[in-house]
């Protein structure tokens, strides 16, 4: 498919309207620099690889395929064999042939039917065999390789998800994978099994007749011509259009997700016509491969129905000379029907393994993702911890020319609880980021308990470190699962205790099923408060030596925030912990409040102390206190 073609439908879509977005174009280009690639074997090759643990049933596979090959060539033999042996008065007897020589005409024919309907009964076995165990093998493949997409991009580091919607990556996950099953469950058998078959035909025909052989193939050349140009095209075509659901993916889960901003700005109309578009695109650049796709099988048709009249012409001169029985004039025009079929599905598959291979070379793309945040190869388990922690004058930029902190340094003694103040951007998210190793400075070090947390397993860091944001997650299931995920062997009773901790006892057993109430997606049947409640019952039931609560209390009203103030005491009670917040009642009883302004630390120490000196963090209260009156 050319990209004339695509460019002309796209417009007449669009009717003359200019594009949406550069950007969108911009993002077009540098993904179609794949097309220049070569076909790569060394895919294949590792596709392969999650089909080697299952060698004895893929041999398995290959011995049917084997059999059904043999019994389908075997056929037409017969046929022939059964054809003279009705016609001819004087029956001439190969070394394949003798066992028939002690019998009659009758007795003949009659073995020569029985044989068939062995054949074919054995090729049905062995058909059967060889797509159950195709199947079964492929199936476990497609497993294989889908969790291990699953398992690595969990183990990615968030910069990696920063920088892709989330619909993209659900393309990778699950359309593309799935893209691969007729490659994994039929195709490699299948190849063989054509590529057995092709080459069978050609040598029986060539036993047969010489002459007749090169009649068919003369055809050959050109066909592989006329074909050859419309793979590369057809191969451009599958790789577009898998840009195109994959971008089709990401902007629906993205409207998905944002329905309630859109409904709330009256933009259903022009999300619809965008996502029509979008939509329009896809299916124009579908058609227009499918309709390069469509060339082959006429093709290869055209080529056997030439070939067939060919070898029926040439073949009645050849049988006229005695050189040629009918029996044998009949099977080769059989075998040559044959022939083509191998071929006929081989360019098909060509396609399917181009479909193929366009989606394993995006799924490899992730496969092949390294963590930015990567555990070094002598990292050790962080040993249980007190909770002193210490920056050391930390560098860290999100990006290039985004600096988030500059030449920070803090200590924390054990049990102490710090709050983090300053305006949006400050960096205060960003301290507890690199606390926790989502992200590594670009200067200094972070470390607990005098190690840097550079040093030690990712996860032995993170079981010690337990965070509530703002925004919490609930995950479809139960109350009690929703809460036991903080620690997966807690009992029924530890969770219970947890909840009633939190002051989330109360509203849960007002629920209908109490603990074991379903609460949908994203916890979509409970409030904002309610769903922080569980977020804080999660926390305190993993036992985190460390804390942290990033305006965890924003969604809160007043009178529930009197409720739990009493919990968060007894929750930050002997551990270390770093609040950041902007209200005056969650930070006041800290420890140490550290003032940021710009990626800078410009005042520390207490309430009383701050409001005393009357800077940056007096002016931050003044402001919230003035809000407060206004509202």
């Amino acid at each position: 498919m050319g990209m004339g073609e695509y460019r002309t439908a796209r417009e007449l879509h669009h009717r003359g309207r200019p594009e949406r977005s550069e950007n969108a174009d911009r993002f077009y280009y540098k993904e179609e620099q794949i097309f220049e690639k070569p076909f790569d074997w060394n895919q294949l090759r590792r596709l392969g690889g999650y089909v080697l643990p299952y060698t004895r049933q893929v041999l398995l596979a290959g011995l049917a395929m084997l059999a059904a090959t043999v019994t389908r060539l075997a056929v037409p033999w017969l046929i022939a064999q059964t054809i003279d042996a009705a016609l001819e008065e004087e029956v001439r007897f190969t070394v394949w042939t003798r066992w028939l020589e002690p019998f009659g005409r009758t007795e003949r024919l009659a073995l020569l039917v029985g044989a068939m309907v062995a054949v074919h009964l054995v090729n049905w076995l062995a058909n059967y065999a060889r797509i159950r165990l195709t199947n079964w093998v492929g199936q476990r493949a497609l497993y294989d390789l889908r969790t291990r997409i699953f398992t690595h991009v969990q183990s990615l580091s968030l910069r990696f998800f920063d920088t892709r919607p989330a619909g993209s990556i659900l393309v990778r996950i699950t359309n593309d994978v799935n893209s691969l099953q007729d490659l994994f469950t039929n195709g490699i058998i299948s190849v063989l099994q054509d590529l057995l078959t092709l080459v069978g035909i050609i040598a029986i025909m060539m036993s047969m007749h010489l002459q007749l052989s090169l009649v068919v193939f003369l055809f050959l050349p050109l066909m592989i011509v006329v074909t050859g140009r419309l793979r590369t095209q057809v191969r451009h075509g599958w790789q577009l259009v898998r840009i195109k659901r994959s971008r089709l993916t990401a902007h629906l889960a993205e409207a998905i997700q944002g329905v309630r901003v859109t409904q709330t700005f009256c933009q259903e109309e022009p999300n619809k016509d965008f996502f029509s578009d979008m939509n329009a695109d896809n299916r124009y650049t579908w058609l227009a491969v499918q309709r390069r796709n469509a060339w082959f099988n006429p093709i290869v048709e055209i080529m056997a129905a030439l070939a067939t009249a060919a070898v029926y012409w040439y073949g009645t001169r050849v049988l006229q000379s005695g050189a040629i029985t009918v029996g044998v004039l009949v099977a080769f025009a059989t075998y040559v029907g044959q022939f083509w079929e191998p071929i006929n599905r081989l360019t098909q598959m060509y396609g399917n393994i181009l479909v193929a291979m366009a989606s394993s070379e995006r799924i490899f793309e992730y496969l092949d993702t390294k963590p930015t945040v990567p555990e070094k190869p002598d990292a050790r388990p962080l040993p249980p911890i007190r909770g002193a922690v210490e920056l050391d004058n930390v560098v860290f930029a999100y990006e290039e020319g985004r600096t988030a902190l500059s030449g920070v340094s803090l200590k924390v003694e054990p049990g102490e609880t710090v709050a983090l103040v300053g305006h949006t951007g400050a960096g205060k998210t960003s301290i507890i980021n690199l606390l926790s190793r989502f992200y590594d400075v670009n200067e200094g070090a972070v470390r607990i308990d005098g190690i840097d947390v550079r040093d030690v397993t990712l996860e032995s860091l993170r079981r010690q470190i337990g965070i509530v944001l703002q925004e919490t997650f609930i995950f479809s299931g139960t109350i009690m699962d929703n809460i036991r995920f903080g620690r997966l062997d807690a009992t029924d009773e530890e969770v219970i205790a947890a909840a009633k901790a939190v002051r989330a006892h109360d509203f849960i057993m007002r629920l209908p099923q109490g603990y074991q109430t379903e609460v949908r997606e994203r916890g979509s049947r409970l409030s904002m408060g309610e769903r922080q409640l569980l977020s804080f019952a999660r926390a305190l039931l993993a036992d985190p030596r460390i804390l942290v609560l990033d305006e965890a209390t924003a969604s809160i009203d007043t009178q529930t925030e009197v409720l739990i103030q009493e919990a968060l005491a007894r929750l930050l009670k002997g551990r270390t912990s770093f609040v950041i917040a902007h209200r005056l009642s969650t930070i006041r009883n800290a420890d140490k409040i550290v003032v940021l302004d710009h990626g800078k630390i410009v005042e520390m120490g207490t309430h009383d102390s701050l409001m005393a000196r009357r800077g940056v963090y007096y002016g931050l209260i003044q402001a919230q206190f003035k809000f407060f009156e206004a509202g």
